[in-house]
Formats: C-alpha cells, sequence, structure tokens
C-alpha cells in the first residue's frame, strides 16, 4: 500500500514534493490538514480535482517525512513574517516621510 502512495508524489528539483501529474504540492494539502483540522473528505472538498487516493498519498508522504515538512512550513512562516515586517516598516517610512513634506 505504501509503494502506491509513493508512486502518487513527485520531487522536483527543489525536493518539494508534488502531487503527481497535478500542480498541488503535498505541503498544500498538509496545511489544510494542520490549520482546520480538516479531514481527507473535506481537503477533498477543497481540491475537487484531487482524488481521496491522492489526498491519502500526500498525507501518507507527510507523516513519512514529518521532519523535513514540517520545517518548510516553519521556515515559509519565518519568511512571511520578515515580508510582512519588511512592508509595514516600509509603509510606516512612506508615511512619515509625507508627513515630514506636508509640514
Amino acid at each position: 500500500m505504501t509503494a502506491t502512495f509513493a508512486t502518487q508524489i513527485e520531487l522536483d528539483d527543489r525536493s518539494v514534493a508534488w502531487i503527481a501529474g497535478t500542480k498541488v504540492k503535498v505541503i498544500e494539502v498538509v496545511l489544510d490538514k494542520i490549520a482546520s483540522g480538516s479531514s481527507p473528505e473535506e481537503i477533498h472538498f477543497q481540491h475537487p480535482n484531487l482524488s481521496l487516493a491522492q489526498i491519502h498519498g500526500a498525507l501518507t508522504y507527510y507523516y513519512e517525512n514529518q521532519d523535513i515538512i514540517d520545517e518548510q512550513i516553519r521556515r515559509g512562516l519565518e519568511n512571511s513574517d520578515k515580508l510582512a515586517a519588511h512592508f509595514s516598516d516600509a509603509e510606516f517610512r512612506r508615511r512619515l516621510g509625507n508627513l515630514k513634506r506636508s509640514h
């Protein structure tokens, strides 16, 4: 059974896991599961282009490689935080500059 799931996952040249034959990353299915506690059936409703077998395959891949994918999630969140801080700082500086010019 694991072999069947394994054939449904492909790694790209950056070692990102994708559901074979789709444009859906394993991490997207995992985030649906983690963020909202979605069941495979609920994930299928959110991704009707995926079969339940593909969803179970993605979740199986995650559980077999949880440390790696959890690290990818952590890095993604860290990068999001940095971008948010950068843009909010830039927005603050722009507004401050506008205030200085108006006075």
